[in-house]
């Protein structure tokens, strides 16, 4: 393993010939293990579960009434938003500056430990569960707040327990360090 700091991000990049980590070297398709193997991209579930609230919001109304708080909705809203950009947005760069891909569906280049990393070990989740809650209250939508219990499950166990034993294997104890020190959500 090397440690590289660049522009205030600590990345941790694999040496190891891939081969021998088990792993497929990056851009072949091998046995699957050189990815995290999600069961979908999460951008997607997302999506899904906004669209289902959406379809069940025009066959099921449910009314969303929380008494003295009507000018407020669009205010808690718009901060879930833009709090859930900026946490995105943060954790997109400093991957980006570390040469690691986004997309669940690439290998993982490098191990990023510091900026808002350092804070959250999953900074663009959490930001996309922010923007998913805005939105629900933003429209006004008991069914997308609903739906956000089985889109954090889904999340958990078919995304996030998925990568973080996929990044053991590539980083092994820097990973597990990493793991000690920062927490999985907040």
């Amino acid at each position: 393993m090397v440690v590289n700091s660049q522009d205030d991000t600590i990345v941790v990049i694999s040496e190891t010939p891939e081969r021998e980590q088990g792993l497929e070297p990056a851009g072949r398709q091998g046995t699957g293990t050189e990815i995290a193997g999600v069961i979908a991209r999460p951008p997607l579930l997302f999506l899904a579960a906004l669209l289902l609230g959406f379809v069940s919001d025009r066959l099921l109304p449910l009314p969303f009434v929380v008494p003295r708080i009507g000018v407020v909705y669009p205010i808690i809203a718009g901060v879930l938003i833009l709090i859930g950009l900026a946490l995105a947005a943060a954790a997109i760069r400093n991957l980006l500056r570390a040469g690691t891909p986004v997309p669940t569906n690439q290998p993982t280049r490098a191990l990023v430990t510091t900026g808002i990393h350092g804070w959250t070990r999953n900074p663009i989740y959490l930001g996309m569960f922010l923007i998913y809650g805005g939105i629900g209250i933003a429209l006004r939508s008991l069914w997308i707040l609903i739906l956000t219990l089985p889109l954090a499950i889904a999340i958990r166990y078919g995304v996030v327990a998925r990568e973080e034993a996929y990044l053991e294997r590539r980083f092994r104890d820097a990973y597990r360090d990493y793991k000690a020190r920062v927490r999985r959500w907040v």
